[in-house]
C-alpha cells in the first residue's frame, strides 16, 4: 500500500523560520504596542502653568510708602516749627464800610456803591504772609450786591496793613427772588456780610510754604438804606472777622 504525505496547514516562511501567531482578533500594531510598554515608566502629567506676581501691586505700595513718608516727614516739620515760632493767624477786622447808593429800580436793576476799609494785622514775630490779589464781595441776606478786590501784598513781621476799595455795580438785572429779599430788607436796614477769598504763602526766613486758600468773614453788619446824596455807614456789633484757611484735598475744601 503507498503511502501519501500531507502538506503543513501553515505554510513556511521564505526563509525557514516560523512566523509567529498572533491572537485571534487582535491587530499586529497592538501587539507591537504591547511589546514595547515598561510598566516601570512613570505616566506624563502636564505642568500647571507658572503665575507672575503682579507687578501692579508693587508699585501701588511703593507708592503709598512714598505718600505716608512724606505725610509723616510735613507732620514732624510742621510741629518742630509750631514749637520753635509758635505761629498765629493774621487777624482782619472791618474799620469802615459807607454806602453812597443803594437802588433798586422798576425794572429789577439793582445800582450800588460801598466804600469798604478793612484792617490786617499780621501777630507774629517771625513770620511774614505773602498774599495773592483779595477779591471782595458783599451780601445781603445772601443777595450779592457788590464786588471789589484789593492788591496782593507782602504782610511783614508785627505789621498793620490798611486796605480800601471802592465796589460800584450800575445796572446789574436781578432775579424776582433777590428782588424781593432787597425790597423786604430797604424798609428796615440792610444786613450785609463782606467776604474776603484769596490764597496766601508763609515765609519763614528763606523758606515758603505751598500757598493756601484763605477766606476771610466778616458777619452783624447792619446799614441804613441811604437818601439823597448823603452816605450811610454800617455799624458792627463785633469789628473782628473770622479767618479760615481752605486746604484743597481732590475734590474737597477743608
Amino acid at each position: 500500500m503507498t503511502d501519501r504525505v500531507h502538506p503543513s496547514s501553515k505554510p513556511a516562511a521564505a526563509n525557514g523560520t516560523t512566523p509567529t501567531a498572533t491572537p485571534s482578533g487582535t491587530p499586529s500594531s497592538a501587539a507591537n504596542k504591547a511589546r514595547l510598554y515598561n510598566p516601570t515608566r512613570q505616566p506624563y502629567r502636564p505642568q500647571p502653568p507658572r503665575r507672575r506676581r503682579s507687578r501692579s501691586c508693587c508699585c501701588c505700595w511703593t507708592i503709598l510708602s512714598i505718600i505716608l513718608f512724606l505725610i509723616l516727614i510735613t507732620a514732624i516739620a510742621s510741629t518742630v516749627l509750631w514749637l520753635i515760632y509758635r505761629p498765629q493767624r493774621p487777624a482782619f477786622s472791618l474799620s469802615s464800610l459807607q454806602i453812597s447808593q443803594f437802588n433798586l429800580t422798576t425794572s429789577s436793576q439793582l445800582s450800588s456803591r460801598f466804600n469798604l476799609t478793612v484792617t490786617a494785622r499780621n501777630p507774629n514775630k517771625e513770620l511774614v504772609f505773602l498774599y495773592e490779589p483779595i477779591t471782595v464781595s458783599v451780601t445781603v441776606d445772601g443777595v450779592d450786591v457788590g464786588n471789589g478786590s484789593f492788591s496782593g501784598f507782602v504782610h511783614g513781621k508785627k505789621n498793620t496793613t490798611t486796605l480800601r476799595t471802592p465796589m460800584i455795580r450800575s445796572g446789574q438785572s436781578m432775579d424776582s427772588k433777590s428782588v424781593g429779599i432787597l425790597k423786604s430788607d430797604m424798609k428796615k436796614s440792610l444786613e450785609l456780610k463782606v467776604q474776603l477769598d484769596t490764597k496766601v504763602r508763609v515765609k519763614v526766613g528763606s523758606l515758603k510754604t505751598m500757598r493756601v486758600g484763605l477766606r476771610v468773614s466778616c458777619d452783624d453788619i447792619r446799614a441804613a438804606v441811604p437818601t439823597g446824596k448823603s452816605a450811610t455807614t454800617a455799624t458792627t456789633s463785633d469789628d473782628k472777622c473770622e479767618v479760615d484757611f481752605r486746604i484743597k484735598i481732590w475734590k474737597w475744601t477743608i
